[in-house]
């Protein structure tokens, strides 16, 4: 579900740029999400985690989702994929 979630400035996934760092799918089948943002000051920045709750919520059996942003450790370009590399022309 993640994979249909774009950074507006950036054509790549948040997936693929490596800004979720951690999913945990409880046995209550909550979701907790901790993800960051290609930068503190992002335009985005209330949109993004939003979209995100939104899209894992509706997948099936999902309860609740929480979605938490963290600055530790600061994103780079290293935590993208080889394919979002290759796509933004880094490689």
């Amino acid at each position: 579900a993640l994979q249909g979630v774009f950074d507006p400035e950036i054509p790549v996934s948040i997936y693929e740029l490596g800004l979720i760092y951690d999913i945990k799918i409880k046995e209550d089948n909550n979701v907790d999400i901790i993800m960051t943002l290609t930068t503190p000051n992002c335009p985005e920045a209330q949109t993004i985690p939003e979209k995100v709750a939104d899209v894992v919520s509706l997948l099936k059996g999902v309860n609740e989702v929480k979605v938490e942003i963290t600055w530790d450790p600061p994103w780079t370009q290293d935590n993208m994929t080889d394919a979002a590399k290759l796509e933004l022309g880094l490689m």
